[in-house]
């Protein structure tokens, strides 16, 4: 269990946190959440060790193992399996268990022996993911995980991470994947932490609760102070009342004052729509495109569909196999290699992509970029949407070339919200985002009056917003006219796992004795523990309850005999171990859960053998 007392953790004169406590339970999953800034991964560089706070103390259990996703990209080895299996332990090695990894993160076999510094960097990354998950340590710290993966690899992660018997602390912008995995979600806000049992939609409730009660409570306290104020002004001078006046005077120097919640920063969007009179806006007709030019290595082939007044088509598929590359085609950015794309003349086109990112001029400010856009624009408006960016007052006149690739996103959704359009293409436009601004963000698309194509491996926007989509699958693209469940329903993403890539060696009978036996060293040297606790909270439980009976025997006495004094402790007393039993049985709960979830881990093992 890793606890932490009264951290504080400041840069310059910005204070990300003060006086921050938590603890983390067994098998517990937290999500941590909060603003961009807000603090998320200077935490988990306080817990890893690689800063240190200001004040407070972190206390980790001696043993306690700490694994956490690198973005930094180190390779020593010739191949992907070999550059991942070399972080397992000899006595505990298991090559299967990296290639079942490796397979769920989207590698295929082919990909296994091919050198992992000739991969994209987020197939690299997902090799350093591998490397954190095959270590099997106490604690997961993952930052941003899911930035790389397509929805297959998430879905894949997803079930991997509720099964994992260790502690998590991850964060993650995908709130449904979040809310999938967590068991807690953890919260920076306001330069606080709060922690609660449940997904982000009840932290967040919380939060609201608990604003609103302060705002209540504040509300109440300037009043009562505001009478108190009157009072001692009218009475002050009138002899009858000036004793009055004069404890109530003692009084208001006394109270405490709380001051008003400052209003929290949040991107705001509202693009600016232009009216298309046609029904439709463009069509993509037999569209085919490879990067060479030729008919070889065709990422999409003969791929045809209208874009509709109205449309919110979403573009889906595993990485690599197109998808930008389609928005790109569209955009007129690339040309295809054959078909074409056919734009009604009041067409208006908004993209946001990752080539238009590095196509920002880097000598220009912020808001010269955002006035490029669009001339008309007035200075105030240029300014709004600035401020609407978060980059408010001097910020905007900061050059594109020294902001960091999460700020030159924000430009890039600023140039598009200067732009009147009524088609936005948009290729993963939450990345770098925080929650709150993803759902703000998702609100806007699904109010825009126009159409929107969208890129995006959230299945929580694909619900919320596709009513069409394109699917990269079987080697080529096909359009879909459904909603995302049409397509899990219809479909499914397992039309493309169920060719088995890898077939796995049959053990011998020797091997199949040896794995047993590791099997049953493992579970042993994992349910020792909890068997002990549970045996420690069992006695405990026994103890309490036997004293209570004795002390409620001890209460009807002194009930009897009208002894207050007896009575008032009794009941104290009585309360009180109450609350050790119910504490007791939830640590006894919860070390039965873990058991059972060991036992039938390592059964379903045996089974496989």
């Amino acid at each position: 269990m890793i606890q932490a007392k009264n951290l504080s953790k400041h840069f310059g004169a910005q204070d990300l946190f003060d006086n921050v406590s938590f603890q983390l339970g067994p098998r517990e999953r937290v999500g941590l959440v909060g603003r961009n800034g807000s603090g998320k991964s200077t935490l988990f560089k306080l817990i890893l060790g690689e800063l240190s706070p200001d004040s407070g103390e972190l206390t980790i259990p001696k043993g306690y193992r700490l694994g956490a996703l690198e973005q930094h990209i180190h390779f020593t080895k010739p191949s992907v399996l070999e550059e991942c299996i070399q972080v397992l332990n000899p006595e505990d090695f298991n090559e299967h268990e990296a290639e079942k990894i490796l397979f769920g993160l989207g590698f295929s076999e082919e990909d296994m022996q091919k050198d992992p510094k000739s991969f994209s960097g987020g197939y690299q990354i997902r090799i350093n993911l591998t490397k954190v998950l095959l270590q099997a340590p106490n604690l997961l710290l993952l930052d941003e995980p899911t930035n790389y993966l397509d929805i297959v690899s998430m879905r894949w992660l997803k079930t991997f991470l509720k099964s994992f018997p260790g502690e998590i602390m991850i964060i993650t912008h995908d709130r449904e994947f979040m809310d999938d995995v967590v068991t807690h979600t953890m919260g920076l806000h306001r330069k606080q932490l709060k922690k609660i049992k449940g997904d982000t939609a009840k932290f967040y409730e919380q939060i609201i609760q608990d604003e609103e009660m302060y705002e209540k409570t504040r509300g109440n306290l300037d009043k009562k102070r505001k009478e108190m104020e009157a009072f001692v002004e009218r009475f002050k001078a009138k002899a009858s009342k000036a004793a009055q006046a004069q404890s109530r005077m003692k009084a208001l120097e006394k109270m405490s004052t709380m001051d008003k919640l400052d209003n929290v920063d949040s991107l705001g969007f509202r693009f600016r729509f232009i009216e298309c009179p046609g029904k439709q806006i463009a069509e993509v007709k037999h569209l085919s495109f490879s990067y060479d030019g030729t008919k070889n290595d065709l990422l999409f082939h003969n791929l045809s569909f209208p874009i509709n007044r109205e449309d919110r088509i979403g573009i889906i598929g595993k990485n690599g196999k197109g998808k930008s590359t389609l928005l790109n085609v569209i955009g007129g950015l690339l040309d295809p290699v054959e078909g074409k794309v056919s734009y009604h003349p009041a067409a208006r086109t908004g993209h946001f992509g990752q080539t238009n990112i590095n196509r920002l001029n880097m000598e220009n400010t912020i808001a010269e970029e955002i006035q490029a856009e669009n001339n008309e624009l007035t200075i105030s408006g240029v300014r709004n949407i600035c401020g609407t960016m978060m980059f408010e007052g001097d910020l905007a006149k900061k050059k594109i070339k020294v902001l960091s690739g999460g700020e030159r996103a924000r430009v890039l959704l600023g140039k598009i919200l200067a732009k009147p359009a009524n088609l936005l293409l948009l290729d993963e436009p939450t990345n770098h985002l925080d929650m709150e601004s993803i759902e703000s963000l998702t609100e806007e698309i699904g109010n825009f009056p126009g159409a929107v194509v969208i890129v995006t491996h959230s299945e929580i926007m694909l619900r919320n917003l596709a009513t069409k989509l394109v699917i990269f699958h079987n080697g080529n693209a096909e359009f879909f006219n459904g909603n995302y469940d049409d397509f899990l329903e219809k479909i499914g993403w397992e039309s493309e796992e169920s060719k088995p890539r890898n077939q796995k060696k049959k053990l011998t009978e020797k091997e199949i004795k040896q794995r047993r036996a590791e099997i049953a060293v493992l579970r042993g040297k994992l349910t020792k523990p909890i068997k002990e606790e549970i045996e420690v909270c069992e006695t405990e439980i026994t103890k309490n309850e036997d004293l209570l009976q004795r002390i409620t025997v001890e209460l009807e006495k002194a009930a009897a005999a009208q002894d207050a004094a007896k009575l008032n402790d009794y009941t104290h007393a009585v309360g009180k171990l109450n609350q050790i039993i119910e504490n007791l049985l939830e640590k006894l709960t919860n070390s039965i859960e873990n058991l059972d979830f060991i036992n039938k881990k390592y059964d379903k093992e045996l089974e496989q053998l």
